[in-house]
């Protein structure tokens, strides 16, 4: 049925989230720094009979209801092809966490068949198909680390930082992102401190201060939702070696961002053994 495009599907975190006031469109205006990390689904994009979409998890949703299957309806629609391909994905990331799974999924699906059908290098359209998608889709066809601005679709500008060892701890639960958005809305707050900084120590390579800055307007309004990530967060920030923690997107999952390879180790086991999920890894 012809080739096969393998590809990786990165994870993400926040290591900034500052959210402005609510949209016409429904979504909110947010500033924010995204970061993709080694931890990631695998994605395989296969010449077939008909699209179809086979998962390694039980995600709880029919495979017609999967981003990534919506994705190749989507470059189909875009470059008038039929998207009769195999889609595999072998699921790493937790879904419902906060760390970009399905969109990084959709991503790697457009950037395969954007290889299977030869138009890779039309990079407006498929950021266009990418934008249709989901707000992260976008910042998934390039990176590793951008600034995004609009509801968080709009990639103002690739960045460039350190490496950094990141234990990621996912207590389980999912916050749904209305409900927390609906709940920051409720809330008195003080505006996100600038961002600026962060790019500043970014740009220096600086792991401990770009640590020191880490941001997400998010956090009170999904702990009031979810107390495990207060939890979660408590034990990353009692954990030696960590040098700053935060929480990705809306929740559940949250970070550390560790001084060594093997401080993100550690922390991840501590969290293990409270019985979350807990990965360490690095940024890309």
């Amino acid at each position: 049925m012809g080739r096969t495009v393998r590809l990786e599907a990165p994870a993400k975190i926040n290591l900034f989230l500052g959210v402005g006031g609510s949209r016409s469109d429904g979504y909110h205006d947010v500033v924010t720094v995204l970061q993709s990390l080694e931890l990631a689904d695998s994605v395989a994009v296969a010449g077939a009979d008909e699209l179809t979409l086979v998962c390694d998890l039980e995600l709880g949703i029919p495979p017609q209801d999967n981003l990534a299957y919506r994705a190749a309806l989507a470059m189909g629609r875009r470059f008038g092809r039929d998207p009769a391909v195999s889609i595999t994905l072998g699921k790493a990331i937790p879904a419902g966490a906060g760390l970009g799974g399905g969109s990084s999924d959709a991503a790697a699906v457009v950037r395969a068949l954007a290889i299977l059908w030869d138009v890779a290098s039309e990079e407006g359209a498929l950021a266009e198909v990418a934008g249709s998608l989901g707000a992260d889709v976008p910042f998934f066809l390039g990176g590793p680390l951008a600034l995004l601005t609009g509801r968080g679709d709009v990639v103002e500008r690739r960045l460039s930082g350190p490496v950094m060892h990141v234990a990621v701890v996912w207590p389980g639960v999912g916050v749904p992102t209305g409900e927390a958005y609906s709940a920051l809305d409720r809330s008195p707050r003080r505006p996100a401190p600038d961002v600026a900084p962060l790019l500043d120590a970014l740009e220096d390579g600086d792991v401990a201060r770009t640590a020191a800055l880490l941001h997400n307007d998010m956090t009170d309004a999904s702990c009031g939702i979810v107390p495990a990530i207060r939890d979660a967060l408590a034990l990353l920030e009692g954990s030696e070696g960590v040098l700053g923690s935060c929480m990705c997107g809306s929740g559940s999952a949250v970070f550390g961002v560790c001084a060594s390879q093997e401080g993100a180790q550690a922390a991840a086991a501590a969290a293990s053994r409270r019985g979350w999920w807990a990965s360490a890894t690095r940024t890309r």
